[in-house]
């Protein structure tokens, strides 16, 4: 069965304390859901690493902004240090988005996308994907769907037409708005 995450990030026990805001979004980029987590406390940060180079991608102070589009088959999630700098983009390919009791949420399947600062693209989990369609988590079809849309994401990345990146930008500074000027769930 495919694994389905939340946006809200709240069975995740490493945040000890958030804000986090949802809103529906339709404007000429973008047309889906949109979230900003506010990570406030945490149990500890938490540092990738990619080759050589070692990044934190969360910590107190932080502020991921994710994109749910609709009628995609992937998430968003751009990642920014507390002195607003961005430090990941991280694209979950997903079998679909949507909204179950309030909560926004992706059907994970496993293949991922890593861009970071430098313009680099990182294609991860590859592993991960095949080792589902062999357990038969996942089917051929959703293999191939996987596969499919990781690689026009790639390519939309390296000639510079994928918008979110820049978008998640956009977004940031709407939804901080929203934050400042209500209560946060």
């Amino acid at each position: 069965m495919i694994k389905k995450r939340y946006a809200d990030r709240r069975d995740w026990d490493r945040i000890k304390q958030r804000h986090y805001v949802q809103e529906q979004v339709e404007n000429e980029v973008f047309q889906g859901q949109v979230t900003l987590l506010q990570l406030i406390e945490v149990a500890s940060p938490l540092d990738v690493r990619y080759g050589d180079e070692t990044i934190q991608i969360a910590d107190a102070g932080y502020i991921w902004i994710q994109q749910f589009p609709s009628d995609a088959h992937h998430a968003v999630t751009s990642m920014f240090d507390a002195s607003g700098q961005l430090v990941q983009t991280y694209i979950d390919i997903c079998l679909r988005t949507g909204v179950e009791d309030g909560r926004i949420y992706w059907e994970d399947l496993f293949l991922d996308l890593i861009v970071l600062p430098s313009g680099q693209v990182l294609l991860i989990d590859t592993d991960e994907l095949e080792a589902a369609q062999e357990q038969g988590i996942i089917s051929q079809a959703e293999n191939a769907l996987a596969w499919a849309e990781a690689k026009r994401l790639q390519k939309q990345l390296q000639n510079g037409t994928f918008p979110l990146v820049a978008h998640a930008e956009v977004i940031k500074e709407r939804l901080e708005q929203q934050l400042k000027q209500g209560t946060p769930r």
